[in-house]
């Protein structure tokens, strides 16, 4: 019996390693797949190159990512939606989803801010804080927070990463 619980271990490990790629894969094919319906069905575009790429630099199997390219032909619509909040310490947070149910989304995103001790914020009430670069939202200042705001910060982000729909968070904390 000296071996069996090194592979429940082993197991255990390997299972949630697994989940944690199989998010990544399925973010990434989303990703290309509104890509592709923003270049109208061309697997040339720039914007879908560049999707490609970034699913490239995340390990995804080249059989992941010609499937997504395949399957968006008759994939539902997908959109991009911004929201806005405010986390512990009071800094500014820019959260990007891709869904293809809005109001699912924007459910799951509140659930999420308010079980940490925090709420969506009106459009433009974090936006100012972030400028829009070709990478994503830089900050314009920075806020210095709390060691014990910073594991809540944490704790947040992991929990909002771990949602299917989330495909990138922006703080400006230190």
């Amino acid at each position: 019996m000296s071996g069996h619980n090194k592979w429940s271990k082993i197991k255990n490990k390997k299972m949630v390693t697994d989940a944690r790629k199989g998010k990544i894969y399925t973010k990434m094919a989303k990703v290309i797949g509104v890509e592709i319906k923003k270049a109208n069905g061309d697997i040339k575009a720039a914007g879908v190159q560049a999707a490609v790429k970034k699913a490239r630099e995340y390990n995804v199997p080249n059989e992941n990512i010609e499937r997504a390219l395949k399957k968006s032909d008759n994939a539902t619509q997908m959109e991009s939606i911004m929201y806005e909040a405010y986390g512990p310490g009071g800094v500014a947070l820019m959260i990007e989803a891709l869904t293809d149910n809005r109001n699912k989304a924007a459910g799951e995103i509140k659930h999420i801010l308010s079980a940490n001790g925090c709420a969506l914020a009106a459009p433009g009430s974090a936006s100012w804080a972030f400028t829009k670069t070709p990478e994503g939202y830089m900050p314009n200042t920075m806020v210095e927070i709390s060691e014990e705001d910073g594991f809540k910060l944490d704790k947040l982000i992991e929990e909002l990463e771990d949602n299917d729909e989330v495909q990138e968070i922006y703080t400006n904390a230190e």
